[in-house]
């Protein structure tokens, strides 16, 4: 058998399907999974048991081309797909699928639907509250308990990722991932990430930033801040870097962005803020976590930037509650 799932764009949103293709394997162990994703997503992909092969998905977000999309699916006519999983719920992204004459087509009713997927599923948003369980009940009735998501890294590629980079192999360090491409409002000040590099970098603990080159901007605000207790690595590391060097990290603190699902995949003590978004819908899925939220009665409102101005939702949370938060983790 083999099975294609048409992934998210997202990286967070990547991570979150990883629970999905574990229970297509566990239902069909000798199954060979392949996803259809963007570049950047298959250095996740790759750190993932269950996936056998990526397809680069060459489509960006919002582009349509009907006629390529037509023509992608064509070219995998040949693959032999038994079945098709489409996350995402737009009505392009089920066009591959369809031309590739796949059988079995499923996924979730959206956008007139009706003739690509043959297998609609109804959203029960009360059933199904987390995005994780959204994805992972396409494959059935969902178990009593989910697969965690789980990204592979040795500690030859975590030594590898530091010599690449000119970072120290005898440190520690706790890492800050202080962007979040969805917009700021999801993004705690860089006045409070230094702060809190002040508060805690040591020599053997030191603090790094981790992010991709969008969040040099911000890196470099929080550097100049901490007056010498933080090392900015936005822009400057592959993603498949960044993956090795949060695998090493003695503590993460992260917005609510795609590396927090990453060091989660990880394993790795986290602290996790939310602002504008919601732990309730995508929680980072790992037991080493601690979500800091102020709950206002205003959030979340999943808006890019704040709609009253004031952003208390991340200003209120201080540098002070996320160390102790940090110690917290750090000591259980």
């Amino acid at each position: 058998m083999k099975i294609l799932v048409v992934a998210p764009s997202w990286i967070g949103d990547t991570i979150l399907a990883q629970p999905l293709l574990a229970l297509l394997k566990r239902n069909n162990p000798v199954a060979r999974i392949e996803v259809l994703a963007p570049d950047w997503s298959a250095p996740l992909l790759a750190r993932m048991t269950e996936v056998d092969a990526v397809i680069v998905n060459p489509f960006g977000h919002g582009d349509f081309n009907f006629f390529a999309r037509r023509a992608l699916g064509r070219r995998l006519l040949s693959a032999d797909y038994s079945a098709a999983y489409v996350l995402p719920n737009s009505w392009k992204s089920a066009l591959v699928p369809f031309f590739a004459g796949i059988a079995r087509r499923i996924g979730y009713r959206g956008e007139s639907r009706y003739l690509l997927l043959n297998e609609r599923h109804r959203l029960d948003t009360a059933r199904h509250p987390q995005l994780v369980q959204r994805y992972a009940a396409l494959a059935g009735p969902l178990p009593a308990t989910l697969p965690q998501p789980h990204l592979s890294s040795t500690m030859e590629q975590q030594q590898a990722a530091r010599r690449a980079l000119s970072l120290p192999l005898d440190t520690a360090p706790v890492i800050f991932c202080p962007g979040a491409e969805y917009g700021p409002a999801k993004r705690w000040p860089a006045q409070h990430f230094a702060a809190l590099a002040r508060l805690i970098a040591t020599p053997q603990n030191p603090v790094w930033l981790v992010g991709s080159t969008k969040d040099a901007i911000v890196g470099d605000a929080i550097t100049a801040a901490a007056e010498g207790a933080a090392l900015n690595l936005c822009g400057r590391s592959t993603l498949e870097q960044a993956i090795d060097l949060l695998a090493s990290a003695r503590c993460v603190v992260s917005n609510d962005s795609g590396l927090m699902h990453v060091a989660a995949a990880l394993g790795r003590p986290l602290v996790a803020l939310y602002g504008s978004s919601s732990p309730a819908y995508t929680p980072p899925l790992s037991p080493s976590a601690t979500i800091v939220s102020r709950s206002l009665s205003c959030s979340p409102c999943f808006k890019r930037e704040c709609p009253l101005g004031h952003f208390d939702c991340m200003n209120g949370i201080t540098p002070q509650q996320v160390a102790t938060s940090i110690e917290a983790r750090i000591a259980i």
